[in-house]
C-alpha cells in the first residue's frame, strides 16, 4: 500500500490568490492569514500572484483565468458573504462554491473556497484573526496540499 501524506513544503509552487473586494475589512484580513501560510510553507513571494475582484461571485472566473494560464500550481480563491435582510447571501454563496469547485474539475488546477460565509460581522472577524486559526491561513495550506499531491498523482 502507498500513501501519500500530507505535503506542506511550497518552496517550489507557484500560487494565485484572488480575493473579493467586497467586505475588505475581513477579506484583507483573510489575505493577510493566506500570505502568513505561504510564507510558513515556503512559497517564495515571487511565485505568488494576488488578484481582487469586485465580490465573490466573480471569484470563479478569475479562478478559470488563473488556472488556465499554466503559471499557478493552486487557485486560492477569499471572499467573505454576510448574510444580510434577504437570500441574496444564499444565491452569492451558492455560485461561488459551485464555480470554484468546477474551476480545479475543469482545469486540473486545485482552485481551493476560501469564501466565509457568517451571520454578521463579528463572526466574520472571528474567523480572520492574526495566526494559523485564520481562515485565509487554513485554506492556503489545503491549497498547497492539494497542489503538491496533484504533482505527484503521475506517480501512481
Amino acid at each position: 500500500m502507498r500513501i501519500l501524506d500530507e505535503n506542506l513544503n511550497g518552496a517550489d509552487l507557484s500560487i494565485a490568490i484572488a480575493v473579493a473586494r467586497f467586505n475588505t475589512l475581513v477579506t484583507e484580513r483573510l489575505l493577510a492569514g493566506a500570505l502568513e501560510a505561504l510564507a510558513d510553507c515556503g512559497v517564495a513571494e515571487g511565485r505568488t500572484v494576488v488578484t481582487w475582484v469586485p465580490g465573490s461571485f466573480e471569484l470563479p472566473f478569475i479562478a478559470q483565468r488563473l488556472a488556465e494560464s499554466g503559471k499557478y500550481d493552486a487557485v486560492v480563491c477569499l471572499g467573505c458573504v454576510i448574510q444580510g435582510a434577504t437570500d441574496h447571501n444564499v444565491y452569492i454563496n451558492q455560485q461561488a462554491a459551485r464555480g470554484i469547485a468546477d474551476v480545479g474539475v475543469r482545469t486540473g488546477v486545485p482552485a481551493i473556497f476560501g469564501v466565509i460565509t457568517p451571520n454578521d460581522l463579528e463572526q466574520a472577524l472571528e474567523r480572520a484573526p492574526e495566526g494559523s486559526a485564520n481562515k485565509g491561513y487554513e485554506v492556503t495550506l489545503s491549497a498547497i496540499t492539494m497542489a503538491n499531491l496533484n504533482r505527484r498523482l503521475p506517480e501512481l
